[in-house]
């Protein structure tokens, strides 16, 4: 399971603090928990509504019963907009400011990720759809990523010559080149 930090049992952990040095230090706080329960639970998204969602898969980290507490939408909105701020996260679709894709593995780490995977499963010089990456047969790191962390990962990759986007019958393909 997932140990919550002791700080998630303090009521103030969930209101928004008037306080520069303490909200500094509870942003911070927010920032870190959010981050390491999405990986721990590979969740890649995060909006706004998921502080209004009983029983959501973030309901966990965001309300504490025990305590009678919830973080609420616009406390998580200033959060959300910190981490975008700080490149923690991405508007996802972007022109909205709702929802936001979660780097707990920056786009650099994923795309180190990928190249590993493809060098490891022999799929080095063979056209492979973001599909197929996304979710394989069996599981991988890779299992789940949603689409456009996939394709910033791999504009990394084409950057470096390590991989290059092609054009397939079902949309964007990708084939790796060792690197």
């Amino acid at each position: 399971g997932f140990l919550l930090p002791s700080i998630h049992s303090a009521p103030p952990f969930f209101t928004e603090q008037p306080n520069q040095s303490t909200h500094a230090h509870l942003t911070e706080e927010w920032i870190r928990l959010i981050l390491t329960y999405a990986r721990h639970k590979r969740l890649f998204v995060l909006r706004v509504e998921d502080a209004e969602v009983p029983g959501g898969e973030w309901d966990e980290i965001l309300r504490n019963e025990r305590i009678n507490r919830r973080i609420l939408p616009p406390y998580l909105s200033s959060l959300i907009a910190i981490m975008v701020t700080k490149n923690l996260a991405v508007y996802e679709p972007s022109k909205q400011t709702r929802a936001v894709l979660l780097y707990w593995r920056l786009p650099e780490e994923w795309a180190d990720v990928l190249h590993s995977w493809a060098t490891a499963t022999g799929q080095l010089n063979t056209i492979l759809t973001f599909y197929e990456i996304s979710d394989p047969p069996i599981q991988s790191p890779l299992s789940g990523i949603p689409i456009p962390l996939l394709r910033r990962a791999i504009t990394i990759l084409s950057r470096s010559n390590r991989a290059q986007i092609i054009g397939v019958a079902d949309g964007e393909g990708v084939r790796f080149f060792v690197g």
